[in-house]
């Protein structure tokens, strides 16, 4: 080194020396002890928090698991390639918080408000800790007002109110996402924010979802959050909670909110996985004893606010998978005696083409009829009864043996009644299109036609009453309620309906069996 470049040097460290602030500063560091499978074992820190965030020296983030008394289980949020043993692990005495706000909607994000789409990034002007505490009961109020998922089978045999919990449970494979989207489709008319969680699930079932939103829903009301098979299990843990809380932003300002959460079976198992990681003793089935707990912190922060909280709502639907359509496995015990309520999908009518493949026997809503639209249950009457009958009656008379004429009466508007409840995937009815099926098949209008026409008739039922019954669809969407004029107006609607169905497979039938 030259005696200059030596000169200018000392210059340069003593003006940097000069700059630099003196004084006292107090630095909270631990030291990793072992990383494996996204979890690190830390020890110091002596002053970290319950789920505190902890920076490591390169750059990545985890949170506070669990708290020893010499050591701390760390989740990471990051990829672990880079944290080796011995390196040093920062407090930062902030937990894990989420961006939240109007500039997330029509975005897919990460577990921590991290764009996963190509519009840029999200600046947020508000971020809330993604555990937070569920209203109070002094601070809700009665789930009265239907939630409309456009799904015939739900709508009209098992209701849901906003504000309500209602699980979706079923084997692999039977319908269960398609059936937790096609409500979120239904929202485009509608005032509700949605938001779609992903937890553990493939590449390929995310773009499906996303793809089945921006085709067929409204993208610009959605957020969607994913945490895929692929990420960290730090991510597949938050998840859930993160949504909840982007969810409760639009809650709290008066506004609807619904979330699908897809799914807490995937879930359980990334916290049985970090559990048995962090040495956290198994029960049951090996998941932690605080398993319950989770998911019971989670859904009990939807909820219908009073007025005096300024009235929004989070309805929530969050999904779980049995094995063999167990019920009694842990997690969908659990999860049932949460919400108020279950969907319970039945691989076997998937199987036989019944989709949505709804069991009605299993199915329950435990708010039911007192979120249904006045129009729709009038309409329905005892439909549900009805089925429930034909599905025993049908059972019955398997075996052999002519019914006599009631029966066969019961079996005919039973097998139009599980044809009208047949529903293809992503294509939701409205209010009115359900309330016109119902009347049609309780009136019998459907009875002297063939399955099939049932089917033609269900596909043309919409525009069928947007040229005929512009006054009915004006006073359902107003009042929700079906006047006896209305009633009388939209019956003569479908009787015109079904005789032109019946005209046509009578006319067919004749050319057929002209030589």
């Amino acid at each position: 080194m030259r005696p200059d470049d030596t000169s200018d040097w000392l210059a340069a460290a003593q003006g940097a020396l000069r700059a630099a602030p003196l004084g006292p500063r107090a630095e909270h560091r631990g030291r990793v002890e072992e990383i494996g499978d996204g979890v690190a074992i830390i020890s110091g820190l002596r002053d970290v928090r319950l789920d505190e965030v902890l920076r490591f020296q390169g750059g990545q983030v985890g949170f506070a698991r669990v708290l020893d008394a010499d050591r701390i289980g760390c989740v990471l949020l990051d990829a672990a390639t880079d944290v080796e043993a011995g390196d040093a692990v920062f407090g930062t005495g902030a937990v894990v918080q989420v961006p939240v706000g109007e500039v997330l909607l029509g975005r897919i994000v990460d577990p921590l408000g991290r764009p996963l789409d190509s519009k840029g990034d999200i600046v947020a002007e508000t971020q809330l800790p993604i555990e937070r505490p569920a209203p109070a009961i002094i601070e809700r109020d009665l789930v009265t007002e239907p939630m409309q998922t456009g799904i015939v089978a739900m709508d009209t045999l098992f209701a849901l109110g906003r504000g309500q919990r209602e699980l979706i449970v079923g084997d692999h494979s039977t319908g269960k996402t398609t059936l937790a989207i096609d409500a979120l489709v239904a929202q485009r008319d509608s005032d509700v924010i949605c938001i779609y969680v992903a937890v553990g699930q493939k590449t390929s079932s995310v773009r499906r979802a996303i793809d089945a939103l921006q085709a067929k829903g409204d993208f610009a009301r959605c957020i969607v959050l994913v945490a895929g098979a692929a990420s960290a299990p730090g991510l597949q843990w938050i998840a859930p909670y993160a949504g909840m809380t982007m969810a409760e932003y639009f809650r709290d300002k008066g506004q609807h909110a619904l979330i699908v959460i897809d799914d807490l079976s995937k879930h359980a198992a990334t916290h049985r996985e970090i559990a048995l990681l962090t040495r956290q003793s198994p029960g049951r089935e090996a998941y932690p004893g605080d398993v319950f707990y989770i998911h019971a912190r989670l859904l009990e922060r939807a909820a219908k606010l009073s007025p005096d909280r300024g009235g929004g709502s989070l309805t929530a639907l969050p999904i779980a998978e049995t094995d063999s359509g167990n019920l009694s496995a842990y997690i969908p015990t659990n999860l049932i005696s949460i919400t108020d309520g279950q969907i319970v999908l039945d691989a076997a009518l998937f199987q036989q083409g019944q989709k949505p493949a709804i069991d009605v026997g299993l199915s329950v809503s435990r708010v039911g009829g007192k979120t249904q639209a006045p129009g729709l249950r009038d309409a329905a009457g005892t439909l549900r009864l009805d089925y429930a009958q034909f599905l025993e009656l049908e059972v019955f008379t398997r075996f052999g043996g002519m019914p006599d004429g009631r029966v066969r009466q019961q079996l005919t508007r039973g097998a139009r009644i599980r044809e009208a409840l047949r529903q293809p995937q992503h294509m939701p009815f409205r209010l009115v299109d359900e309330v016109a099926l119902m009347l049609a098949v309780q009136s019998g209008l459907l009875d002297p036609l063939p399955l099939t026409a049932v089917t033609a008739f269900c596909a043309g039922l919409p525009a069928a009453l947007d040229s005929d019954a512009g006054g009915v669809l004006r006073a359902l969407a107003e009042t929700g309620k079906l006047d006896p004029k209305a009633r009388e107006d939209l019956t003569g609607v479908l009787a015109r309906l079904a005789a032109s169905l019946a005209d046509g497979k009578a006319d067919a039938r004749e050319a057929a069996a002209v030589p």
